[in-house]
C-alpha cells in the first residue's frame, strides 16, 4: 500500500520545519512516505489503494468521502502507536482541550490525542462540551458574520475552557482560541516541545490566506 503525508493546508503555513519534522517521524521505519501537498478540495491525482495520513480532521473527512479508492488514518493516531518516539515531558501541566467539529472527526481521533496527551505527562481538563458533543471553535461564523460578531462566539467557545493553555489538534482552532483570550497549543507544537506561534491570527486575515493557499495548491 502506498502511504503519502498530507499535512493541510493550514499547518503548511504554520510551520514548514513542523510539517518536515513529521515527515522524519513517518520515515522511521521501513516505509518511504512522502508529502502530499495537493489541497484536499482539489483532485489528489494519487493512484487508486493510497493511505493518506493527515494532521486535519477536515482533509480526513474529505479523502475518505470525496475520493474513491483513497484512504486516510490520523497522524495522532500514528504516533500513540509508535514505540520509538520519545515524547516530552509537560511535568504534569494542566490544559484543556478543544476538539475540532464533531462531524469532522471520531473516537478513535480522540482516543488517540488524549493518550498522546497522557504520555507527555499533561493533565486534561475537560470542558463542558467535548469529543463527539464539541462545539465550533467560532471560526465557522467567519463566513456568514461580521468579524466581530463571529470573534464573540471565539470569545464564547474559549470561556468554556477551564484553563489558560488549550490544546487543540487544528491550526485555526488555534487561532480561534487565541482571539478567545486563551494560549493555544497546537498538539504537533506540543510533540517536538516547542511553542505555538500564532502568527497571523485576525480571522478575515488568515481565512483569506488560506483560501489562497487553497487555490494555489
Amino acid at each position: 500500500m502506498r502511504k503519502v503525508f498530507a499535512p493541510g493546508c493550514a499547518l503548511m503555513i504554520h510551520d514548514d520545519n513542523l510539517v518536515e519534522k513529521a515527515i522524519h517521524f513517518l520515515n522511521t521505519g521501513i516505509e518511504t512516505i512522502e508529502q502530499h501537498s495537493i489541497c484536499c478540495r482539489h483532485e489528489p491525482n494519487l493512484p487508486s489503494g493510497t493511505q493518506v495520513i493527515n494532521a486535519c480532521a477536515g482533509c480526513g473527512k474529505r479523502y475518505n468521502s470525496l475520493y474513491e479508492g483513497i484512504s486516510t488514518v490520523s497522524l495522532w493516531e500514528l504516533f500513540d502507536r509508535s514505540n520509538n518516539f520519545v515524547f516530552p515531558d509537560y511535568s504534569g501541566a494542566k490544559m484543556s482541550i478543544h476538539d475540532v467539529c464533531p462531524s469532522k472527526t471520531g473516537k478513535s481521533v480522540h482516543d488517540a490525542v488524549r493518550s498522546l496527551l497522557k504520555k507527555m505527562n499533561i493533565e486534561v481538563v475537560e470542558p463542558l462540551h467535548t469529543r463527539e458533543h464539541s462545539v465550533c471553535c467560532g471560526n465557522s461564523y467567519v463566513k456568514t458574520l461580521p468579524v466581530a460578531e463571529a470573534k464573540k462566539h471565539m470569545i464564547k467557545r474559549a470561556n468554556e475552557m477551564e484553563c489558560e493553555e488549550v490544546v487543540t489538534y487544528c491550526v485555526t482552532c488555534a487561532k480561534s482560541m487565541y482571539n478567545g483570550g486563551k494560549k493555544p497549543r497546537y498538539l504537533l507544537d506540543l510533540l517536538f516541545n516547542q511553542p505555538t506561534e500564532i502568527g497571523i491570527y485576525e480571522p478575515d486575515a488568515w481565512n483569506k490566506l488560506i483560501a489562497d493557499f487553497i487555490e494555489e495548491h
